[in-house]
């Protein structure tokens, strides 16, 4: 799993600019999110000795508003995750209660998989939060990649001392990406695969992180369907919804 298929190619290092990197970054951000998106998941958390499925419901505008709605097992139904701006709320519905995350939280782990808070909520933002630096060539499972480096900007409030992201030249995919501590170990890996047409775009439809330091475990999110680019507002991002939404 350390190599993860991947060959280095030992030619001369691209001499691109840092803009470069970042309009890299830009594209696949933009592929990704679209200026919105309406999308059904599957997230299985696996363990040694036991595995948990959830079944949730995600909406997105832009960078600034997204909302996860958890749909099954029957004891998390109706919980909900809102992100306006850089404020982020979950709501409880078996204990009536709407709780504020305060930015110590993004780094834990989200319902218990090895996602993030910050992972699915996207806080931070790769494309404003970071500087972007291209270090070269990179094959990955036949697709010929860039490999970029993303500091921290000084004054950003991250959960990440570094990433590490391998991303194809074809269709600008996203095929792995590692994410490292303020030490520089590393702690989680993320490999993108089962590479489809959703509503016209090429992208991974599974997503798989592994943590570091227990490599023999690992959580999923499987894409079931995804829609770019619906008729939806700031509006649609709101407390009151996150409570009513179904």
């Amino acid at each position: 799993m350390k190599t993860l298929f991947c060959i280095i190619f030992l030619f001369t290092p691209l001499l691109l600019s840092g803009q470069d990197a970042t309009e890299i970054i830009k594209k696949v951000d933009q592929k990704m999110r679209g200026k919105s998106s309406s999308s059904n998941m599957t997230m299985k958390i696996i363990r040694p000795d036991w595995s948990r499925e959830i079944s949730m419901k995600g909406w997105s505008l832009g960078t600034d508003y997204s909302l996860i709605l958890i749909t099954s097992p029957a004891r998390d139904q109706g919980t909900a995750f809102l992100k306006r701006d850089k404020e982020i709320w979950n709501w409880q519905p078996t204990i009536d209660r709407v709780v504020k995350l305060p930015p110590s939280m993004m780094s834990q782990s989200w319902m218990g998989s090895d996602f993030t808070n910050d992972d699915l909520v996207k806080e931070s933002s790769v494309v404003e939060d970071y500087d972007h630096f291209l270090k070269g060539d990179i094959s990955i499972n036949n697709y010929d990649c860039w490999k970029l480096e993303l500091i921290p900007k000084e004054d950003a409030a991250v959960v990440w001392g570094a990433i590490e992201l391998f991303v194809s030249k074809e269709d600008y995919i996203e095929l792995l990406i590692r994410y490292y501590d303020e030490d520089g170990l590393l702690v989680n890996t993320m490999i993108l695969s089962e590479i489809k047409e959703m509503d016209g775009r090429i992208i991974p439809s599974k997503i798989d992180m592994i943590p570091a330091e227990d490599p023999d475990q690992r959580t999923v999110i499987i894409y079931n369907d995804i829609d770019f680019d619906i008729d939806i507002s700031e509006s649609f991002f709101s407390i009151q919804k996150m409570k009513r939404i179904r």
